[in-house]
């Protein structure tokens, strides 16, 4: 599926390691895992570690940002990951967003651990979920909707929850808030730039040309429609010639030349306000 170029990119802050130290400490005290991905890159967004993280508790993968994901893509990922073994749920935080979808689809696992205490002689208690995911996904986002109100910060850069805090959502639920956390070295070419583009990762880590030339490589390719009507380009052939279009089409101008670095950042940012289109970065071909 995901191409073989590798790239060897170290980048793991030092509140990375320590947030995995602290949740091997603490998951014998939760009950459920939700693991929230970005539907838009929904293979490259999900953390390979986390599995040996979590060890065997139920597993819940809730897809953020479907407002902006290529549907028909996302949903297989759905499916594969159903398959898995994982409760999959589809969510958009921002356009009409119903924890009812949440509490449904959760209401089997609460059953089932208030069951397993009742067997054991223990009295219910409210429900531990440990919430964890790669930076930039919407965790805090989904944890101020679940709350009600504004119990984290929200940002759209990576690195914005800084340690591990315990959040209480309803007389019978309680939340773990984990900063989000990657894994120590990116070495698919194809998953760290799927990373940079949607700021999952710092813009510092990779070129900002490189990304940008990525990006729209992967839009012609993908979805060729999205970016000719945002631009009007429909051909790919060169790449400067195409960012020399986009450039002229947008006024980044400066002295009579192209100022690719206002080029590069105003597509970076149409892709993830949804300005060209609906997309889903992760090839299905599973």
């Amino acid at each position: 599926m995901m191409n073989e170029n590798k790239m060897n990119i170290n980048w793991y802050p030092g509140h990375m390691a320590k947030t995995k130290r602290e949740i091997s400490e603490k998951i014998g005290l939760i009950d459920i895992v939700f693991e929230v991905i970005d539907a838009r890159i929904p293979y490259s967004s999900k953390n390979k570690d986390i599995d040996n993280l979590i060890k065997n508790k139920p597993r819940v993968l809730i897809m953020t940002k479907i407002d902006l994901c290529d549907m028909d893509v996302t949903l297989k990922w759905k499916e594969y990951y159903e398959k898995l073994g994982y409760k999959v749920i589809l969510i958009d935080l921002i356009n009409g967003y119903n924890r009812k979808i949440i509490d449904d689809n959760i209401k089997d696992l609460v059953s089932d651990v208030n069951d397993k205490r009742r067997k054991k002689g223990l009295k219910e208690r409210r429900i531990r979920i440990l919430i964890l995911g790669i930076p930039n996904v919407g965790k805090s986002t989904l944890i101020n909707r679940l709350v009600g109100k504004k119990a984290t910060n929200v940002g759209n850069k990576p690195g914005v929850t800084k340690q591990l805090e315990w959040i209480r959502i309803s007389n019978t639920m309680e939340l773990l808030d984990t900063p989000g956390i990657l894994w120590p070295k990116l070495d698919d070419n194809e998953v760290a730039l799927n990373l940079a583009c949607m700021t999952a990762i710092k813009e510092e880590i990779l070129d900002l040309d490189d990304v940008c030339v990525y990006v729209i490589n992967k839009l012609f390719k993908l979805y060729p429609l999205n970016i000719k009507k945002r631009y009007g380009v429909d051909n790919n052939d060169d790449i400067v010639s195409t960012l020399d279009l986009i450039g002229k089409k947008i006024g980044a101008l400066r002295n009579g030349e192209i100022d690719y670095d206002r080029v590069y950042r105003t597509v970076l940012k149409d892709l993830r306000d949804g300005y060209l289109g609906k997309v889903t970065f992760d090839e299905f071909s599973k």
